[in-house]
């Protein structure tokens, strides 16, 4: 049994309420890597000299995991926030709200990472509905934005059917409701909610809405829950109100019975009356609950941590940003990509920190691109990064599509499309087996080089991955090329395109329009 060298710092204060700091400095070994869990930073990593964070009071748009881990088998955890710098020489940590434990707990990467898994957030044994993992997702939100409609919605999903893609889970994105905190269908938008679940049902779809925890100040349902105490203060004693990407609002105060089970209970609701089956729950960012006060007092970041146990009462459940839920059974998105090739690059380096940070399921934001102004106005569309879009999604945990890629592609392009979909089929039972073991051991569904191959200088790739532990995937990410290199660890290969290859070398490979690059290890 391996020896683990633990290093506890403690101390006995209150550290939020006093502000006391916990501090720590780790060495940095010569060729050591180091991963942090900042999610939206995963292509700055490794770590190199100069990196700074700070995980108080903040998601950074993303999921959060106040751990790092180092391709030594070295941890750094602690349960609240925490600082911390890099230098050529050493990591150092202060600004700590709880102790800073320092652990050799193995010898490379993925014994960090389970040593980290079973000690902080071991897994659930839960894992989102299979649907997730079997066939592409659905969000109407860069075909309608902030025009949600019962008309256009049901007419994406006919063309999703009519142009011969899967159904699969579709969700109705902001602006279905009556107002933020009136969790009911726009009457003059959806006319007939009833009937458009039915026919959306009817098609084989699982339909999910759109909530956060915020509520418009000029509504009746505030005045309501004002007098039931319900929301956070401010320095008066009055309800906060807060600023965030749509206006000003006031915020449910969920540490206390009143806001949160008035929450529950309209998504409760919402499934009732009109057979909802989830929600995307959106902008429970740490940054919205800095500088104002709850029933009880917790930081920040904890509060981000309530609103993501929310969704452990709904299997249907998507979140962008999250603080310490690593090993539930929680669909985790990326942040927001631009349609443009240098976002496509981030996507496999932030998916890979995924998955050493306790998220498996997670999935990588909308194919070409979850950043709505990056569609408005004529904007011109890339249809060969849409196509690599996809491709990167193809063999992803899940793939989404928001924009309509029969819309905005010729007849080429979406057949390159649909051949993704496709091939996401042959390998949705090995995707689905990878999810359901990660819920009982916490291994990644999608791995880095560096944690199946350790130490043979695979640190840094970012452009290729794996699912599982024997199939190798290598996405074209750069515009007009046709080609790429691909490394190839020791053992024998093969690929998609039948041909047998010895590992142990770097590979030149044509990548024409219709090609996911991929290789099988063989015994």
């Amino acid at each position: 049994m391996k020896n683990f060298i633990i290093l506890l710092i403690f101390f006995v204060s209150n550290i939020y309420s006093q502000n006391n700091y916990d501090t720590l400095e780790v060495k940095i070994e010569s060729n050591t890597n180091w991963w942090a869990g900042i999610i939206i930073e995963g292509h700055k990593m490794p770590l190199e000299d100069g990196y700074e964070a700070n995980l108080f009071g903040t998601s950074y748009f993303n999921q959060l995991q106040p751990l790092l881990i180092s391709s030594e088998g070295e941890l750094v955890w602690s349960e609240e926030p925490f600082s911390f710098k890099i230098t050529n020489e050493n990591i150092l940590f202060d600004k700590a709200y709880a102790s800073l434990d320092y652990i050799k707990a193995g010898d490379n990467l993925r014994e960090a990472y389970l040593y980290a898994s079973s000690k902080y957030f071991p897994p659930s044994g839960k894992m989102p509905p299979d649907l997730f993992f079997s066939v592409p997702q659905y969000n109407t939100w860069i075909e309608l934005t902030y025009d949600q409609n019962q008309k256009d919605i049901l007419e994406y999903a006919r063309s999703i059917i009519d142009k011969g893609m899967p159904p699969g889970i579709i969700m109705i994105d902001d602006n279905w409701q009556e107002d933020y905190g009136k969790w009911n269908f726009h009457q003059g938008r959806f006319p007939d909610p009833h009937s458009m679940m039915k026919e959306l049902k009817e098609l084989g779809f699982k339909v999910m809405l759109w909530v956060c925890p915020f509520v418009s100040p000029d509504s009746d349902v505030y005045r309501e829950l004002e007098k039931q105490g319900a929301f956070m203060l401010d320095e008066k004693e009055k309800p906060a109100m807060v600023r965030w990407w749509n206006g000003v609002s006031a915020v449910l105060d969920l540490t206390k019975s009143e806001g949160d089970k008035w929450f529950k209970g309209q998504l409760d609701k919402l499934i009732n009356e009109y057979g909802v089956n989830g929600f995307k729950l959106d902008a429970g960012d740490s940054r919205f609950y800095k500088g104002i006060k709850s029933s009880k007092k917790i930081t920040p970041n904890q509060h981000t941590e309530l609103f993501a146990k929310v969704g452990l009462e709904y299997p249907f459940n998507e979140y962008r940003a999250t603080w310490k839920m690593g090993g539930q059974p929680l669909v985790q998105r990326l942040h927001d990509k631009s349609h443009d090739w240098t976002d496509l690059r981030k996507l496999i380096p932030q998916m890979l920190l995924e998955g050493i940070m306790g998220y498996p399921f997670s999935c990588p934001d909308m194919i070409g691109g979850g950043q709505f102004t990056s569609f408005l106005n004529d904007s011109p569309i890339d249809q060969e990064l849409v196509v690599r879009s996809t491709q990167v999604h193809a063999l992803m945990p899940m793939m989404q599509f928001s924009v309509a890629p029969w819309r905005i592609l010729d007849e080429k392009h979406f057949k390159a499309v649909l051949e993704a979909v496709d091939l996401r089929g042959e390998f949705k039972n090995i995707i689905l087996g990878l999810a359901k073991d990660a819920s009982l051991t916490g291994e990644p569904i999608v791995r880095s080089m560096e944690y199946v191959f350790p130490h043979k200088g695979y640190s840094k790739i970012k452009d290729q991955f794996m699912l599982g532990n024997d199939i190798l995937i290598a996405p074209l990410l750069s515009k007009g090329i046709g080609s790429r290199k691909v490394v190839l660890p020791k053992g024998k290969w093969k690929s998609d395109m039948e041909k047998i290859y010895r590992g142990g070398v770097n590979i030149d490979i044509e990548v024409p329009l219709n090609r996911l690059p991929y290789f099988i290890k063989l015994n």
